[in-house]
């Protein structure tokens, strides 16, 4: 009985997985015509992700604001800028920021060759 419980677990995390894609998919489809329906799919792909307790990746999380739950997209919804080693990214719905980290070729051949 337990195997079947977990294979069904399984099964249903996974349509979940699916309908998360699915939902970031339309909203970047919907994002022209209609941004607060590209916003409500973002939600709707949020409250499954909650519900089965599933972490979204990197690249869907970097498309949704932190603060507002806005679908983001560079240029028109968010404003990106490289400062020093990080990436920030403004959403321009509530001007909240956030930071990702990054590391270009350059410190990578500064941290391998220090300068004495």
């Amino acid at each position: 009985m337990a195997r079947r419980r977990k294979k069904q677990k399984s099964l249903i995390r996974d349509l979940a997985v699916q309908r998360i894609d699915r939902l970031f998919d339309l909203a970047d489809q919907e994002f022209e015509q209609n941004p607060k329906r590209s916003d409500r799919y973002v939600l709707l792909a949020r409250r499954i992700g909650m519900r089965f307790r599933i972490r979204f990746p990197k690249t869907l999380k970097r498309r949704m604001c932190k603060h507002c739950r806005s679908y983001l997209v560079p240029g028109s919804s968010a404003r990106v800028r490289l400062r020093g080693r990080y990436i920030t990214v403004t959403c321009l719905r509530c001007n909240k920021q956030m930071r990702y980290p990054y590391e270009n070729s350059k410190s990578k051949v500064e941290a391998n060759n220090p300068v004495q």
